[in-house]
């Protein structure tokens, strides 16, 4: 796919902030600058190119995982590949059948919704989403009582990408009508270091293997943060470093940001400190933790648990939320008691 079909994909979606725009100047804009995924990356791959052959759309397609490992990206890349025009929206912003219908009848032959947060759909839109990801029409209901007609208005073959970050809140029937269900998994501090020194030549910025790697190690597994985190060492560095950014001036820049060695944040660490110091290391309800720190439980849930959890400082229970030993030993804290029933079990 030549870069004129790359240069035609439109994004649809409202003004994007100052982070976001560099989030997008330093998305690959092909399968093979995508760094990492791989398994996922060569099915979509082939998955493109049986669409092109067969002159069809690609199946629909759902990515799940944490926020931050590249679904947008991967949805762009794949309307790029295909050569049609990429469609964005949030779920939220989606509702009543109105927006709907006006989303799908401008979608021309092959070209890509994509929705982000699918889980989050009315469930009046989800239910007219049926038809139009299997039948290719949509069916308006116009007039009321027993003067109410139904007028099915057909629609363009397209692919709908639906990319979620609570695939357990998807509904069965939601679910089951995507062809290709791939979830996102954190990436590799080798993964991430190859992403860091991709953004620092785009960005310009010298910057030596052992800082990249450092930016990598913090970064959480995830490339939104190692991207955010190389942008604001970059400041550090051209005020003082001379431009350079080597490693003494990535630990002093991850360091001011308040990101440790293992990559958790202050939020992280108070989210540990308050399980361990208040309620003695767990068990203990979300519910309480989220009154506690003053966040969402869906903020918890999605955006700090999951690395908490994959890195082994977190534990859930059908009784609660534990902390681990490594959470002790990462705070430089001691158990004040022990339990049995709960943290005695993980080890």
């Amino acid at each position: 796919m030549g870069e004129m079909a790359r240069e035609n994909t439109t994004l649809h979606g409202d003004a994007l902030d100052e982070d976001r725009t560099y989030d997008i100047s330093l998305r690959p804009s092909r399968f093979e600058d995508f760094v990492g995924q791989e398994k996922i990356k060569d099915n979509l791959r082939v998955f493109v190119e049986a669409a092109r052959r067969r002159g069809e759309p690609v199946d629909h397609v759902l990515l799940s995982g944490p926020p931050g490992l590249g679904k947008t990206t991967l949805a762009m890349i794949l309307a790029a590949e295909r050569g049609v025009t990429l469609h964005l929206t949030n779920a939220p912003a989606i509702e009543h059948k109105g927006q709907l219908a006006s989303l799908l009848t401008k979608l021309d032959p092959g070209d890509v919704l994509f929705i982000d947060e699918i889980h989050r759909l009315p469930p009046a839109i989800e239910e007219n989403l049926y038809t139009a990801v299997e039948d290719f029409r949509i069916d308006i209901v116009q007039g009321d009582g027993p003067y109410a007609q139904t007028l099915s208005l057909p629609l363009h073959p397209f692919t709908l990408v639906g990319a979620t970050t609570r695939t357990a809140l998807l509904t069965n029937p939601m679910r089951t009508r995507f062809g290709y269900d791939a979830r996102l998994d954190y990436y590799t501090p080798e993964e991430l270091t190859t992403i860091v020194r991709r953004s620092a030549r785009l960005l310009a910025l010298e910057t030596e293997e052992e800082a990249a790697h450092e930016v990598a190690r913090r970064a959480r597994g995830t490339p939104r943060i190692a991207n955010r985190l190389l942008r604001r060492a970059r400041d550090f560095a051209e005020v003082l470093s001379d431009g350079v950014l080597d490693l003494a001036t990535a630990k002093r820049a991850l360091d001011r940001l308040d990101v440790d060695a293992a990559g958790l944040d202050e939020m992280d660490r108070k989210y540990l400190r308050i399980l361990i110091d208040h309620y003695d290391g767990g068990p203990v309800g979300i519910e309480t933790l989220a009154a506690a720190l003053s966040e969402p439980r869906d903020t918890l849930e999605d955006v700090y648990e999951p690395y908490l959890l994959q890195q082994g400082f977190l534990a859930r229970t059908s009784r609660g939320r534990l902390a681990t030993g490594r959470a002790y030993e990462h705070l430089g804290k001691k158990r004040k008691r022990s339990d049995p029933e709960g943290q005695q079990g993980l080890f």
